[in-house]
Order: structure tokens, then C-alpha cells, then sequence
């Protein structure tokens, strides 16, 4: 399949996402065309406390993870959200860097970058700001992030290598990435590798586990590890067997 098929398919869908006031699918571990954001932002890890502290326009349940739990963000550092939709974990960041730090969005969809930017000088964040781009190319300097993040993202991108490179150009000597992520068991059927619905819900992207790993230790990153996981079934193939998939939360340094 075309790569520009997928990404056009992708951008679309989340380009009526940003514009709806609700929230579309992305995954069974995390919205799964449910209606309730808050919700199914609590189901994939955030806390009520946490989703109290940010605007509420940014929570629309599409994530898999909570990576920003786990990244040790401190004050003063730079980090950086690949797909930051309307920028959940990029507003989360804000609060852990604070004001002398710096939280960067990049997102290729134009409706989410606007809405993001938007409730960013809505809501008075001086250390965020949203960019158009996307995370094959990232529109960041060479070194410039100390941490970078990813939430069900990087599952969409039809050249994983080539994200996990320009995380590690971006990224300064001793950055991290923290990301949360799609993952599969086996390789999943040719069908559903084809199926651009599916992939536009977090679904026919995901690379095998081990995969997934030595791609990132192909980019440069020393001592990958997954830092939790859970399981969960969808329907694959044509008489409709059950395929495992993982949702993980992986952690790397350069």
C-alpha cells in the first residue's frame, strides 16, 4: 500500500476528529469509538488530577498510554510530542518543565495544530506551542529536545524507521524518548495491513513487538525497554480470527 494513501486516510480521519466535538476510534485499549474522552483518557492512564490541571478541549481519549507519567520530565527541560493531536500530553508536560522549559507539539493534521495553538493562548500556556508537521520530518533542530515523547502514534506512520532517526537527530546526547504505543503478537494478515480504516484506528500499523524494539536500537538508541504493557484481541482476516495486540510503553536514551 501506498504510503501517501495511508497518510492521506490518517490525516482525514483526524482532521473530522478535531473538528467534532466528541471523539472517534482510535484503539480497543483506549477510546474504541467510545463517547466519553474523559473516560477513556483514565482508562489508558491518566489520572482525574491530572486531566483537572489542563484544558478540557485537549482530552479526547485517543491516546494508549500515559507517557508523560513515565518520562521523569524535570524543570527547565525541552520536550517534544510527536502527534500531539490537541495536545493532552503536551499541556501535561508544560506543568513538569515549567516556565523556563519548553513543550513542543508537532502534528501533521491542520485542524489539530489550530485547535491546539488555540486553547494554548486561550488558556494562557507561555511555554507551548503546536507546529504543522510531520514525524518523518520533523521541523525541530538537530539536538535541540532533551525528552521525547509519543502517544498511539508512531503506529500510524507507514516509515517507522525513519521516526525513530529523526527522533534520534533531534534529540540531545544523553535526550530519552518515552512512547506509548500499538504493538503486535504475530505479523497480522495482508487484509488488514491493507485496510486504511484500520489503520487510521491504531490498528494495521503496529509492528511485532521485537520489531518495533530493534527499530529503535537501529536509530542509534542504547537499552530500549518496555516499561509496562497490557494486552488485547481484535478481529482479523476473513472468517474473523482473533489477533493479540499490546499496548506498551517503551523508554530509550541516546
Amino acid at each position: 500500500m501506498k504510503e501517501d494513501n495511508i497518510k492521506r486516510a490518517v490525516k482525514e480521519q483526524y482532521s473530522q476528529i478535531a473538528k467534532q466535538s466528541g471523539q472517534a476510534c482510535c484503539s480497543p485499549t483506549s477510546c474504541c469509538c467510545g463517547t466519553n474522552s474523559e473516560a477513556e483518557a483514565i482508562l489508558a492512564g491518566y489520572t482525574k488530577e491530572e486531566l483537572a490541571r489542563i484544558p478540557q478541549e485537549a482530552v479526547l481519549g485517543l491516546g494508549c498510554g500515559n507517557p508523560v507519567a513515565c518520562a521523569g520530565l524535570k524543570s527547565g527541560e525541552t520536550v517534544l510530542d510527536l502527534g500531539s493531536g490537541a495536545g493532552i500530553d503536551v499541556f501535561l508536560a508544560s506543568l513538569k518543565v515549567g516556565p523556563n522549559g519548553k513543550a513542543i507539539g508537532v502534528d501533521m493534521t491542520p485542524e489539530m495544530v489550530t485547535k491546539a495553538n488555540s486553547l494554548a493562548k486561550d488558556k494562557g500556556y507561555e511555554n507551548v506551542e503546536f507546529r504543522l508537521g510531520e514525524i518523518e520530518k520533523l521541523p525541530v533542530a538537530d539536538s535541540s529536545v532533551d525528552t521525547i515523547m509519543s502517544n498511539c502514534v508512531i503506529n500510524l506512520a507507514p516509515d517507522k524507521s525513519r521516526v525513530f532517526r529523526e527522533a534520534y537527530r533531534s534529540l540531545k546526547p544523553g535526550g530519552k524518548i518515552v512512547i506509548s504505543d500499538i504493538v503486535s503478537e504475530l505479523p497480522l494478515p495482508a487484509a488488514m495491513q491493507a485496510d486504511l480504516n484500520a489503520w487510521s484506528q491504531c490498528v494495521s500499523g503496529a509492528l511485532q513487538k521485537d520489531e518495533y524494539i530493534a527499530k529503535i536500537r537501529e536509530a542509534g538508541f542504547r537499552t530500549p525497554e518496555i516499561l509496562s504493557e497490557r494486552s488485547f484481541y481484535v478481529e482479523a482476516g476473513p472468517d474473523n480470527e482473533m489477533q493479540r495486540l499490546f499496548s506498551v510503553t517503551v523508554r530509550a536514551d541516546k
